[in-house]
């Protein structure tokens, strides 16, 4: 099977200063993998390069990160915005904050699937309430019609899911997507993201610092410390028998909540 995403030694710096080093993965059609490690390691760091929102002063000076075979560093920013969206989706840490606070849910929509396709306002109106249904979201006209503000946490995190997925992306990106939810909405997040890879078919990537949604969630588990590699592999094998003293410790701090879903 043909990866989707590629990680090939890459090396990821700000300012000239590495904070990735030597890092390498694959992700396949259809699996979830689960980056794990504590805060400041790394991990969504990974993502954002994955998809080239680095920003100013990040870029790739090593390696190479690849998506079906074209090099996500050497792509113009024309061709990562079709990228994005399209072929590869985002779920972000605080969806709420990825949205403009003063325009409706429903315009926000519309203006994304503008830039990626030619669907009609009916059809894109039709398009999101599906999703909004789909994830759980009981009042879909209401959420289409509100400010992000107007949603609660565990709203703004369903439609941000439900956004990533408009246009059906082979590959989605979450980063830390549980991480600023109670108990219950977390359970929700965690079962969610498993409808999509179910329904849709789509590969995930999923950064958390707990290791607990990788135990829920992952096909393959990835521990990075400091930057670097600590340990990968398939994640019954590193979440059951791991070899590094780190993701012991990972393993160690997991909630009791998650050991339940």
């Amino acid at each position: 099977m043909k990866e989707l995403l590629k990680f090939d030694s890459a090396e990821i710096s700000f300012y000239g200063n590495a904070v990735i080093h030597n890092v390498s993965f694959s992700v396949y059609p259809g699996r979830i993998l689960c980056i794990v490690g504590e805060s400041g390691s790394g991990k969504s760091t990974l993502l954002k390069a994955a998809i080239g929102l680095l920003g100013r002063g990040g870029m790739v000076t090593g390696g190479d990160i690849l998506f079906k075979d074209k090099s996500i560093p050497g792509l113009s920013e024309k061709e990562l915005t079709r990228l994005r969206g399209s072929g590869i989706g985002m779920v972000f840490q605080n969806a709420g904050a990825s949205m403009c606070p003063v325009r409706t849910i429903g315009s926000l929509v519309k203006e994304c699937m503008h830039c990626h396709t030619k669907a009609s306002a009916n059809e894109t109106k039709f398009r999101a309430m599906e999703l909004f249904e789909r994830f759980g979201l009981s009042d879909p006209r209401q959420i289409w019609d509100s400010y992000p503000f107007e949603l609660s946490g565990g709203m703004r995190q369903r439609t941000g899911i439900a956004m990533a997925m408009l246009m059906n992306p082979q590959l989605l990106l979450a980063d830390e997507p549980t991480s600023a939810l109670d108990a219950v909405m977390q359970k929700r997040a965690v079962e969610e993201m498993l409808k999509i890879r179910k329904e849709f078919g789509t590969a995930i990537v999923v950064v958390t610092h707990d290791i607990g949604v990788a135990s829920v969630m992952a096909d393959e588990v990835l521990v990075l410390k400091e930057g670097r590699v600590a340990e990968a592999g398939q994640a019954d094998d590193v979440l059951s028998s791991p070899k590094d003293a780190y993701t012991k410790e990972l393993l160690d701090a997991v909630p009791v909540f998650m050991e339940a879903v």
